[in-house]
């Protein structure tokens, strides 16, 4: 066996050309050949192993994560650039280029390693948010920190590689640019401890409704990352808030209020002062037919009758007595609709309130949580019970407060016309029945002889 390889190298030895020219391009041809074929190699042997490998264990979506991010690919070209610099030095006559050439054909398969580590964590990020826990917790941010403690590494590797130095040399040198660092760095170092902080203390999550009015931000969180946070709006506009902003300014969650199942309701009604009055025993005896008021009428009417029986004769003056208002009425009417209204929590804060009287009426607060969170069904509910309290108003004898309107005035203008010219008429017919009153009492017209029309008398036979 031993002759036969000698034989071989001899005989390999005779074809090969004798100009030194000649011999590097061959060498040259032979690095690239083989090169490649250890490529394919690699290609069909290790990476298509590792592609069964992951299918039959279930992990077909980490090997198309794998294909989409190229991963497999940087790491085929990870291969020539290696057999490069293990072979460069076999090729004859280039002595002077081993050096330059080898270090960047090391370098560049550093590199390829890199990238192609840098697409396995984004197969990552794409396998992570494919599950059901990524809508509540994000790992961007993490990905993209090992992405630059990758590129750090990588760059101090490549650099060390092309200048011949031990990389430790490198790193000892970043000491003196540590200040510099930290100031093109702050935003980075800001953010990668924001989205730290607000991934461990689950203070923000993908889906979480914010509002931050400082940042014009008012919808649903659509993406974490490590230097922004992007939220949806509600006109379908998209606002980029600096992840360090919402870990240090403040914001509004609204996730808990989803999770507790119940959504508040807030709103006033205004009432006008002037429509405020007592009720009178008719109209408590009228509203007792309300099913919402019997029970609190019946019981009330029968405090207030002891009240004012054990007063005696000062009860006998009606501002002495205890009496029912209409708004005291409403609000309890208000406050059972909500009770036996099932769209309402109840067992949650629940009242109807009247609040400090304004230039603007008297507000009377309904404040309770419906049973549902979805913004429609909300809005639903809350319009179905404001709907049925506005109209319950006149049945009380209760008025709701409300501006005037240019229709109103422009209605006050033309009453204020009509009672000027029916003023007018009538100021016009009196005059005119004055005038007539002293036309039938005048004196009698004075003739041309003696300055006065003699009277006539009664005419006939019996006339001087």
């Amino acid at each position: 066996m031993p002759l036969e390889w000698e034989e071989l190298v001899t005989q390999l030895d005779t074809h090969m050309p004798h100009e030194a020219w000649a011999q590097t391009l061959v060498g040259i041809g032979a690095l690239i050949l083989t090169a490649l074929f250890v490529q394919w190699v690699v290609a069909r042997v290790v990476l298509l192993l590792a592609h069964r490998v992951l299918v039959l264990s279930g992990r077909g979506d980490w090997d198309k994560a794998l294909q989409r991010r190229r991963a497999y690919q940087n790491l085929w070209y990870a291969v020539p650039f290696a057999v490069v610099s293990m072979g460069i030095g076999l090729v004859p006559h280039v002595e002077k280029a081993v050096s330059v050439v080898g270090r960047l054909a090391h370098a560049g398969a550093w590199i390829c390693v890199f990238v192609a580590f840098s697409g396995v964590l984004s197969a990552w990020q794409d396998t992570y948010s494919a599950t059901t826990r990524a809508q509540t917790r994000s790992i961007k941010g993490y990905i993209q920190i090992s992405k630059l403690v990758l590129m750090a590494v990588c760059t101090v590797l490549v650099l060390s590689i092309l200048i011949d130095r031990s990389p430790l040399w490198m790193i000892s040198g970043l000491g003196a640019l540590s200040a510099v660092l930290l100031l093109v760095f702050k935003d980075t170092l800001l953010s990668l401890v924001a989205s730290t902080q607000l991934t461990s203390n689950d203070m923000l999550r993908i889906g979480d409704w914010i509002e931050m009015p400082q940042s014009n931000a008012d919808g649903f969180v659509k993406d974490i990352a490590l230097h922004t946070v992007k939220v949806q709006n509600w006109d379908n506009t998209v606002t980029t808030v600096p992840t360090y902003k919402l870990f240090s300014e403040s914001y509004r969650n609204y996730r808990h209020m989803f999770e507790s199942g119940g959504r508040r309701i807030k709103r006033t009604l205004r009432i006008d002062a002037s429509s405020v009055r007592f009720l009178t025993d008719e109209e408590a005896q009228r509203l007792m037919r309300f099913r919402l008021l019997h029970d609190y009428l019946q019981a009330k009417t029968h405090d207030i009758a002891q009240a004012n029986q054990t007063m005696g004769e000062l009860a006998s003056v009606p501002a002495n007595r205890r009496r029912l208002t209409n708004i005291g009425t409403f609000r309890a009417y208000g406050l059972a609709f909500l009770k036996q209204n099932p769209e309402v929590r109840q067992d949650m804060a629940m009242m109807v309130r009247m609040m400090e009287p304004t230039a603007d009426g008297i507000p009377v607060e309904v404040y309770c949580f419906t049973a549902v969170t979805a913004w429609v069904e909300y809005e639903r509910i809350q319009g179905d019970i404001f709907d049925h309290l506005l109209a319950i108003l006149p049945e009380l004898g209760l008025r709701l407060y409300q501006q005037p309107s240019g229709a109103d005035i422009g209605a006050m203008g033309s009453q204020l016309r009509e009672n000027a010219i029916q003023t007018a008429l009538a100021a016009e017919r009196d005059r005119q029945g004055l005038a007539l009153a002293d036309g039938q009492g005048m004196p009698p017209e004075r003739g041309p002889a003696d300055g006065m029309m003699p009277r006539q008398g009664p005419s006939g036979p019996g006339a001087p």
